[in-house]
């Protein structure tokens, strides 16, 4: 059974729901109901006091009292009562704060059941995952063996480093890939070789298709918290050149907030024309023809951290799915408390940009031309992307994390 995580607005009336208070949350909620009723009264008594003064006592006094000393009189009342007034509704703002600090509490004791800041537990079985800083994910695809051989020689460390990386410092990196349409056949055994001479892949269960990439990205994050509890969980294509350690150490500046999505963000158009590349048939939703998407991370790359991945993988079956896999990912997050980071470095030019941005000490997250959504001609020029841009074989190991 699925639940679902519901953000809500602070300023928005709020309805409770779930589970019944505790006999702790009650306690604190009459306590606090109860100073407020005093405030209120105390200053009824005080009203109703006065009114039982001896009518012809207060007439003597009003004629021995000139016009001035009149004025004062009301003036001096009318601050006392001004003064009650700011004082009640300090102690009702007080106690509104109370309420939103017990709401929440209770929503958390609420969705505990499924994850907690501190670690995800949505099921038994999760509860022995392995523990992780991050976990990368390459997307990449049957035809790309060429490709995964080229990061595999450049910036990928494999074998017995790629064990050591994950040890020592919690880095956890795979190809991510599902299944044919017929499977058994040529193209899962060719990877199953694969994956028995290098030990880095991921394999969902998924077909794969060049138009199901939304729905790879949705697998891919709850098959990878299932079995990692990683701080955080990125996903990056097979065509980007990537230097580990800068990765590791931008996301180390953000560990400390539960709900953040990292990456280049962009807003593109809406492309509601039939038969061109990226066309959004459900481009009716975004308004009139010619607007833009919300602004969401650029696909090639991005991270996001464990509360994120855990929504995505207990609404799974409720998260609907846009054409594009970027645009998809940035629509399961609106409406929802999070905090987007612009991340320049993630998303360089290739070269000269990133060799002159290394050189000034600048060095990038990721590089890659944005005219071809990746490296141009990638498994050729990879490694000398790698040899004018990448961060030096010591950065990755020397990183604190």
């Amino acid at each position: 059974m699925h639940k679902t995580w519901q953000g809500q607005p602070e300023n928005e009336p709020r309805k409770m729901r779930g589970k019944p208070l505790s006999g702790r949350i009650m306690l604190v909620l009459c306590i606090a109901s109860f100073f407020a009723g005093s405030l209120f009264s105390k200053h009824t008594w005080s009203h109703s006091s006065s009114r039982n003064i001896d009518r012809e006592e207060l007439l003597v006094t009003s004629n021995h009292l000139n016009k001035d000393d009149k004025t004062t009189l009301v003036e001096g009342n009318l601050g006392d009562i001004m003064e009650e007034v700011s004082e009640t509704h300090q102690a009702v703002k007080s106690l509104d704060k109370t309420v939103t600090r017990l709401e929440k509490g209770l929503l958390a004791a609420h969705t505990s059941k499924y994850y907690e800041p501190g670690g995800f537990t949505e099921t038994a079985s999760n509860r022995s995952a392995q523990r992780a800083f991050v976990v990368v994910g390459v997307n990449t695809a049957f035809s790309s063996k060429r490709r995964r051989d080229s990061l595999r020689e450049t910036w990928m460390p494999t074998g017995e480093k790629l064990k050591k990386l994950e040890k020592e410092k919690g880095i956890v990196i795979r190809f991510v890939i599902g299944h044919s349409a017929m499977p058994g056949g040529a193209l899962d055994k060719a990877i199953d070789a694969e994956e028995a001479k290098y030990g880095d892949f991921l394999r969902l269960n998924h077909v794969e298709g060049y138009h199901r990439l939304s729905t790879k990205t949705r697998i891919y994050f709850t098959t990878a918290i299932s079995i990692w509890d990683a701080e955080f969980y990125v996903k990056v294509d097979d065509d980007i050149h990537l230097n580990l350690g800068m990765l590791a150490a931008t996301l180390a500046q953000h560990r400390s907030k539960l709900r953040i999505y990292i990456g280049c963000m962009k807003s593109g158009p809406v492309l509601y024309q039939k038969g061109v590349k990226y066309h959004e048939p459900e481009h009716w939703k975004f308004g009139e023809e010619g607007n833009n998407y919300f602004r969401h991370a650029s696909g090639q790359l991005y991270a996001i951290s464990k509360d994120l991945a855990a929504f995505i993988s207990i609404n799974s079956p409720i998260l609907h799915q846009y054409a594009n896999e970027d645009v998809s990912l940035g629509a399961w997050f609106i409406g929802l408390e999070v905090e987007h980071i612009d991340q320049h470095s993630m998303c360089c030019g290739t070269l000269p940009d990133c060799k002159l941005k290394a050189e000034a000490g600048n060095v990038c997250v990721a590089s890659y031309d944005q005219q071809c959504s990746g490296i141009c001609n990638s498994i050729d020029r990879m490694k000398s992307i790698h040899g004018s841009c990448g961060e030096g074989d010591s950065a990755l190991w020397n990183v604190h994390l």
